[in-house]
């Protein structure tokens, strides 16, 4: 029998379906309020994560879903940032 290793589930903010965590992108607030992009994934903080899919950020950003996550205003450059690491740019 074997052991089949969990892969841990994230919900995105845009779309609202469970994904895999490497697949999604993680934006978090750190402690002192400053928000980042988080390809990585370790970053300490308040993550919520988002697909790798342009759609889902569309929709995440018209419908405020990451400001209704974080429960404050979210930094358009962060919606900037977000559509950078969707395309592949650095």
């Amino acid at each position: 029998m074997q052991n089949k290793q969990r892969i841990p589930q994230r919900k995105c903010v845009g779309c609202g379906e469970m994904i895999g965590k490497k697949g999604a992108v993680r934006v978090v607030r750190d402690k002192d309020g400053v928000f980042s992009v988080d390809p990585t994934g370790k970053k300490a903080g308040r993550g919520a994560y988002i697909c790798r899919d342009m759609k889902c950020l569309e929709q995440a950003r018209r419908e405020k879903r990451l400001e209704r996550s974080f429960k404050c205003a979210v930094p358009a450059e962060i919606y900037d940032n977000l559509e950078k690491e969707l395309n592949g740019d650095k």
